[in-house]
């Protein structure tokens, strides 16, 4: 079979509004538009990098969701299982600017977005058996019971078929009723990876292992044939069929916005695999598109393309 796309996703985009200076949100006076959304930010980052990508979600036919529909198109991302729905609204996002690299203030107006009404009804089979991988994250599956019904089908008809699948954790607590109820329900999904990405803080939160060696070992015991634990600027460590090792970071001058640098480190396993590399030269890349994010505004503006890619040697 010649698969018509390399990786599918499923997922929320969201409008995101940037401040035109550092200090808290009620003292902007201006805001830059530009996309967000942790399973978008990887489409686009796979797409710049020459891979076929698809995304299935819903958005209002409101001016945010077209901005977010041609954003997307624009990158080249395949859109024809994005629903376009007169009735509900797309979500937006505020975020702020920092001066001095930590994380930035963060507004979320997603409640009820159009994204959050996906469900089973949404997932066309066919379509997502077309492609050869589906990455998947915490953030869709945390929007609602149905969205969280949808990640469980997505990832066990994937798997079941033979595709790989990534996922994420992406905690976002404030999306869940209850620590616990998050705890569970990531937990479970990432039984129907192969390849799990966890952070160090969200490993330790989700296994009760503190080392990274801990956390690995927890998702390897369980199934995933690979888990790559994020340690910031300190790199990675990963832990699969091939072996373990930690990976180093690559310094950064300066750091500018934090927000999307694990979407960053996604993209650079997920295309460094399914480009045939080693798992120590994927994780290297990962680590090397995590340092470019961080060092730019916005979510996704500091994705290569595969020329940049080639140019680095990774």
């Amino acid at each position: 079979m010649n698969p018509a796309l390399d990786v599918v996703t499923f997922g929320e985009a969201m409008m995101l509004l940037v401040a035109d200076r550092p200090g808290p949100l009620e003292q902007a006076e201006m805001f830059y538009k530009r996309t967000a959304g942790a399973e978008t930010n990887v489409a686009i980052g796979l797409a710049r990098l020459g891979l076929r990508v698809g995304w299935s979600s819903r958005l209002g036919t409101d001016s945010m969701g077209r901005y977010l529909l041609a954003a997307m198109a624009r990158e080249g991302i395949d859109c024809s299982r994005v629903a376009c729905d007169a009735t509900q609204n797309t979500g937006f996002q505020f975020k702020g600017q920092v001066a001095d690299g930590s994380d930035p203030q963060i507004e979320y107006h997603r409640k009820g977005s159009a994204a959050s009404h996906m469900g089973i009804a949404d997932v066309d089979q066919e379509w997502l058996l077309g492609a050869r991988h589906l990455h998947a994250t915490g953030v869709f599956a945390a929007l609602s019971a149905t969205t969280l019904a949808a990640a469980h089908d997505t990832m066990k008809i994937m798997r079941g078929a033979g595709r790989s699948v990534s996922f994420d954790p992406n905690l976002r607590p404030t999306l869940w009723a209850t620590p616990e109820l998050m705890r569970t329900s990531i937990n479970a999904l990432a039984m129907h990876a192969d390849w799990v990405l966890p952070g160090l803080e969200e490993g330790r939160f989700l296994t009760g292992e503190q080392s990274p060696e801990g956390i690995a070992r927890y998702y390897r015991d369980r199934g995933a044939r690979l888990v790559t634990v994020k340690l910031g600027s300190q790199g990675a460590y990963f832990d699969g069929d091939a072996g373990s090792a930690y990976v180093a970071g690559f310094p950064v001058a300066k750091v500018v916005d934090t927000v999307g640098a694990g979407d960053g480190f996604a993209v650079g396993v997920i295309s460094a695999l399914l480009d045939g590399l080693s798992v120590p030269e994927a994780v290297k890349r990962g680590a090397w598109i995590g340092s470019l994010v961080v060092q730019v505004l916005g979510d996704s503006e500091g994705l290569p393309t595969r020329a940049e890619l080639s140019k680095a040697r990774l």
